[in-house]
């Protein structure tokens, strides 16, 4: 199986940083970080990203430019909105979506 590779928005820090943790303990998978959407743009025009996470903390506005954002360069990338709930809730929203896309 390919490395999926992600992208995660979020502005509350602590709970980014357990975002990655709990994304790249998957063998699989592959997270980086950010904190400021500029810099997320940035790194999700110059890499191929397979699924972003909009975690908390992102203003409304921010969330839907940066979803649109994303959409629009790359149609095919996966935007999950993650606002908590566990590492269970996670897991089970990113191969939910792998599975509607067919690729598990």
């Amino acid at each position: 199986m390919k490395t999926l590779e992600f992208l995660i928005l979020g502005k509350n820090e602590a709970i980014l940083t357990i975002l990655l943790r709990l994304v790249n303990a998957n063998e699989n998978w592959n997270a980086v970080g950010f904190s400021d959407e500029n810099e997320a743009q940035d790194y999700f025009l110059a890499n191929k990203i397979d699924m972003v996470l909009l975690s908390s903390a992102i203003e409304d506005h921010v969330e839907k430019e940066f979803t649109s954002f994303c959409l629009k360069h790359h149609p095919e990338v996966e935007v999950i909105e993650h606002f908590g709930g566990g590492s269970g809730l996670l897991q089970s929203e990113i191969y939910h979506r792998l599975h509607l896309k067919g690729k598990l």
